[in-house]
């Protein structure tokens, strides 16, 4: 099929008709994953074009410029907020990150709302939202919503026609599918002014050549995840390798758990921890070190071990985080040497940090 990545599936060659017809197969299997029309899905270049084009659109379509969210938000939603908007409303989160439907209609109430942005389920913590509440409340109001469905797609069921969203965000990569290509959901009847200009793609939707190899990769993974109720399989997994691998962290004193313990409140495949006694940058060298992949702070920015804001918005201490995420490749074998690893690193910094030679990385 090496014709798809040279044809252009706007033109009406065989070559052409033949990537119209990959790219719409594909755009139906996405559709069926997360319960929409496949007239429903823009193609993107990713999530973070997709959230863009949804503040875009949205703040741009006449009914106000302010936006209402929560700073557990992920940047690509508070950053495309904030450039887009007049002015952000924000709204608290509890200790465990799920966001005040209270809070939200009444920040309904200022003049100027536009655009209300909730995310299903959070990329750090996996805590997922009411957005069945806050859709319905949005709705009452005549205010567009926004739901970032990156994390969560893929990982638990989603309705998208059913919900009643005005528009919803997703990720190809974060469900096992390639980098480099997402989806835009817009609810049937709704129009928005396009982010991307410059071409009648998408339905005159999004402006530019579409990725047909890509999409065409995103749409076998929704196939896959859709057949034979492997989504629910793959949750299963997840969720009893990570409920071991939080077992063995809460076995070390002074470690916490972030985000809901009640596996139908957070996303099956995320633990995020709270460790005492030590930073993040040494746990994550001693764990590398032994093989076992970990990330600190937000998964929105590897480069930085800054504190997370999801963190800091949930009051929760954001310095010492550590979050393990597990996959369809993830093994038993990995989810054990974890558990096994995590005690002796912790265990290893903190006698360092105890004999006066602070939080220094394990030796090489």
């Amino acid at each position: 099929m090496e014709w798809i990545d040279a044809a252009d599936p706007g033109r009406v060659h065989t070559e052409g008709r033949m990537a119209r017809v990959a790219l719409e197969e594909a755009r139906d299997r996405v559709a069926a994953l997360v319960g929409t029309r496949s007239r429903q899905v823009i193609f993107t270049s990713g999530a973070t074009e997709s959230i863009n084009a949804a503040a875009y659109g949205a703040l741009h379509a006449g009914r106000g410029e302010r936006v209402v969210m929560a700073d557990v938000e992920h940047s690509a939603v508070r950053e495309a907020s904030e450039r887009y908007a007049s002015s952000i409303v924000t709204i608290g989160v509890d200790r465990t990150g799920v966001i005040d439907v209270d809070g939200v209609r009444e920040s309904m109430s200022h003049p100027g709302v536009g655009l209300v942005q909730c995310q299903w389920a959070n990329h750090e913590v996996g805590t997922m939202q009411p957005v069945s509440d806050v859709v319905a409340a949005c709705s009452e109001r005549g205010v567009l919503i926004h739901i970032d469905a990156a994390a969560a797609a893929g990982h638990v069921p989603i309705a998208f026609d059913d919900l009643g969203a005005d528009l919803m965000s997703l990720s190809a990569h974060k469900l096992g599918g390639p980098r480099g290509i997402g989806a835009l959901l817009v609810r049937r009847g709704l129009r928005v002014p396009p982010l991307l200009v410059g071409g009648a793609q998408e339905r005159a939707r999004r402006g530019g050549l579409e990725d047909v190899a890509a999409a065409v990769g995103f749409g076998a993974a929704a196939a896959q995840l859709a057949e034979d109720d492997r989504l629910g399989i793959e949750a299963a997994a997840a969720n009893r390798q990570v409920s071991a691998l939080r077992a063995a962290a809460l076995a070390i004193a002074d470690v916490e758990a972030y985000g809901p313990l009640d596996e139908r409140m957070r996303l099956p495949h995320l633990l995020c921890l709270g460790i005492g006694g030590v930073e993040a940058e040494p746990v994550l060298i001693g764990l590398d070190q032994a093989g076992v992949a970990a990330h600190s702070g937000s998964s929105c920015s590897s480069e930085s071990l800054e504190p997370s804001p999801v963190l800091e918005a949930m009051g929760v201490d954001g310095e010492r985080s550590l979050r393990f995420s597990v996959g369809w490749s993830t093994t038993d074998a990995d989810v054990q040497l974890a558990a096994r690893t995590l005690p002796e690193v912790v265990v290893r910094l903190r006698s360092l940090t105890a004999g006066g030679q602070g939080d220094a990385p394990p030796a090489l």
